[in-house]
């Protein structure tokens, strides 16, 4: 039998087929049509080794996205560019690519995962909508259908799915538009985090910076470790030092880091315990929660708030005065109810979560709210040193070494100057700025502070008898 005519002859079967079936989707009741569908699905099933997995786009009644779906989308992404001969591109807002590739309806692409081999497809429903227009609408529904060997059934569910989530959130989170939060009340409200600092131009101590990154990197790899023995998986850290010593600049870097967000809570504009709560609930997880200046923050002496004396209540109008006190006072934020937002039974509301304290002043805070269990790791930044000044040369000259060098390795060893003020005498005046000429202005700044030191000691000799 020639070519020709075979394929004449399989077009006739085909159209033979479709035609039967149009026939009996016009004229088999809607029931039977059903049971037929279900008992040739069966059959199918029996004979073929593999198992299907359909994941739709919305879950329950179409009111919300799902999170399995999502993350399905963003883990296959790499694996869609790589394999897919058909893409679809979507615009990203709040992340840090501009696009989104994924697989065009109907494609198909390969995984492999401890050696086990299944596919990914995607595909869409479409049913007309039942509401009555003069320019009727189609309902779609998206899915994608994992396909595996039935041997592989309790790998899949059990470790794969799990596999394909964790990773997926995890691209979601690396990828995503991280933001900067502040409160106004018991409600946050959010810009961009665009801050560039890195542990990289910090100026600080190699060791001690090395040492604060891999605590970083170890407390996020710790969620079994913290389920383990029974605490919430988040850490407290207390950076304290004299203005200028780059605290902030540390926050932004361990943000930059972790890739996380910031909520950076202004604790004067909360009115009382409760709001404060109402804010921890508020906070998502792989977030950092700065309270910064706290000593400065809100009034807290370190003394929970007494009961109030009854001749108080009994006397109206020392009742209305310490009424009066208290709404000028605004706050109203006791220690107590701050504890229990750092290690209380509501921080275990989230997880991954890291909280810092700023102060300029460490022997104000009271000892129960910078203990160990509450600000785990106590971090000083202090004044500038040699090494973290070759940081700033870097930085700021682009310069490994230098004549002048020694002369400032020896004035650092005398003088005691902040980073935020080196860096002021190393930021070039123009472009083009003359790295010799900065390194001179900053000569000159510490021998001037080294005379007025000197001048300071010789009165307080004289003072004294």
């Amino acid at each position: 039998m020639k070519f020709g005519e075979l394929f004449t002859q399989l077009g006739s079967v085909i159209a033979g087929f479709m035609f039967v079936k149009a026939i009996l989707d016009q004229y088999l009741p809607t029931q039977l049509r059903n049971s037929v569908g279900k008992h040739s699905g069966k059959l199918f099933g029996f004979l073929s080794p593999y198992i299907q997995i359909t994941f739709s786009e919305f879950a329950g009644e179409r009111l919300m996205r799902s999170e399995a779906y999502s993350a399905i989308e963003t883990y296959l992404s790499t694996t869609s560019s790589a394999q897919a001969r058909r893409l679809k591109a979507e615009t990203l807002k709040n992340s840090t690519h501009t696009l989104s590739l994924s697989m065009d309806d109907n494609e198909e692409v390969a995984d492999e995962f401890n050696g086990v081999k299944l596919w990914w497809a995607s595909g869409k429903t479409t049913s007309k909508n039942q509401t009555f227009s003069f320019q009727p609408t189609t309902d779609e529904k998206r899915f994608y259908s994992l396909r595996f060997h039935k041997k592989h059934r309790s790998f899949i569910i059990e470790t794969y799915l799990s596999h394909v989530m964790k990773e997926g959130n995890a691209i979601k989170v690396k990828t995503r538009q991280r933001k900067l939060f502040t409160n106004n009340g018991s409600s946050w409200s959010h810009v961009a985090f665009e801050h560039p600092a890195t542990f990289q131009t910090l100026a600080m101590d190699p060791i001690k910076k090395r040492d604060i990154v891999d605590d970083l990197t170890s407390f996020t790899k710790a969620e079994h470790f913290y389920s383990r023995i029974g605490r919430a998986w988040k850490r407290g850290y207390l950076l304290y030092g004299p203005p200028g010593t780059g605290k902030s600049t540390m926050i932004a870097a361990m943000a930059n880091l972790l890739s996380y967000d910031i909520y950076d809570l202004e604790l004067t504009a909360v009115k009382d315990n409760t709001e404060l709560k109402k804010l921890l609930i508020a906070t998502s997880s792989k977030a950092i929660i700065v309270i910064e200046d706290i000593d400065c923050s809100a009034d807290l002496t370190g003394q929970r708030s007494p009961p109030a004396k009854k001749k108080d209540e009994n006397d109206p109008l020392r009742r209305m005065a310490r009424e009066e006190t208290e709404s000028k006072n605004g706050s109203k934020i006791t220690l107590s109810g701050l504890l229990n937002f750092i290690d209380g039974l509501w921080s275990a509301c989230g997880s991954e979560r890291i909280i810092v304290f700023t102060t300029n002043y460490v022997e104000k805070l009271d000892p129960a709210l910078i203990r160990r269990g509450r600000m785990d790791k106590h971090v000083e930044l202090s004044y500038c040193g040699f090494e973290g000044f070759k940081v700033l040369a870097k930085n700021y000259l682009d310069l490994e070494r230098h004549e002048f060098f020694d002369t400032i390795e020896r004035l650092l060893g005398e003088v005691k100057i902040t980073p935020a003020d080196v860096a002021e005498c190393l930021m070039p005046r123009n472009i083009v700025g003359d790295a010799e000429i900065c390194l001179k202005n900053l000569i000159s700044a510490m021998e001037t502070a080294a005379q007025v030191e000197t001048e300071q000691v010789s009165v307080s000799d004289k003072i004294m008898p």
